[in-house]
C-alpha cells in the first residue's frame, strides 16, 4: 500500500524459469490473471487473461512472453493497471500455470524458476515455487479491491494439480 493510503497502482508479475536441457521437450509456462466481479468475487471469472487472451479494457496485459525460459532473468511478464481497472471488479487472481507437452511437469522438474511481484521498485512478493513442487499449476497472489476503491495484495501460494485450462477455471474458486 503506497503511504498516502491509495493502495496499489501499476504492479508486473514477473517469471522466470531455465531452459530445457538440450534434446528434452520445451518447458513453457504461462502467467494467467482471472479478474472477478465486485458482486461475485468467488464466482467464474469475468475475464482471464493470458498469452493469447487480453483483457477488454487493456488494463492487464502480457509484455513479455516466453514458450522456452530463455533469455535473462524474468522471461515473462504481465502488467495489471489496478488504478485503471473499473470498478465492477473487486478481486484479481494471479498464478501461473506449466503446459503439458512433452509430458507431466511440476514446479518441481523445474531449475531457477521463481517469480516476483514488483509495483515500481518496490518487491511485493518473491517465491521459487519450492512450496508447490509438485504442483503443475499455482496461484500466486490475490488482488482485493476495499470499499474505499483502494486495491491490496494478498499471498496465495496454493498448488493445483491441473492443465492449464482447468487451472484458468478453478483458480480463483477458493477463499484464502
Amino acid at each position: 500500500m503506497h503511504a498516502d493510503g491509495a493502495g496499489l497502482g501499476r504492479v508486473q508479475v514477473r517469471l522466470k524459469w531455465d531452459p530445457s536441457p538440450f534434446g528434452e521437450p520445451a518447458r513453457h509456462l504461462d502467467i494467467v490473471a482471472a479478474t472477478y466481479a465486485a458482486r461475485d468475487p468467488y464466482g467464474r471469472p469475468e475475464y482471464v487473461v493470458y498469452h493469447e487472451n487480453r483483457a477488454p479494457d487493456g488494463t492487464i496485459t502480457m509484455t513479455r512472453h516466453s514458450e522456452t525460459g530463455l533469455g535473462l532473468g524474468f522471461v515473462e511478464v504481465m502488467e495489471l493497471e489496478f488504478e485503471r481497472l473499473s470498478s465492477a471488479y473487486g478481486r484479481v487472481v494471479v498464478g501461473v500455470a506449466i503446459h503439458q507437452n512433452g509430458g507431466p511437469r511440476t514446479f518441481g522438474d523445474l531449475s531457477h524458476a521463481g517469480v516476483l511481484v514488483v509495483e515500481g521498485y518496490r518487491q511485493l512478493l518473491a517465491d521459487d515455487f519450492a512450496g508447490v513442487a509438485d504442483a503443475t499449476a499455482a496461484t500466486i497472489a490475490e488482488f482485493n479491491r476495499d470499499p474505499s476503491g483502494a486495491w491490496h495484495l494478498k499471498e496465495l501460494i496454493r498448488g493445483f494439480d491441473s492443465t492449464p485450462t482447468a487451472f484458468m477455471a478453478e483458480m480463483g474458486r477458493h477463499r484464502g
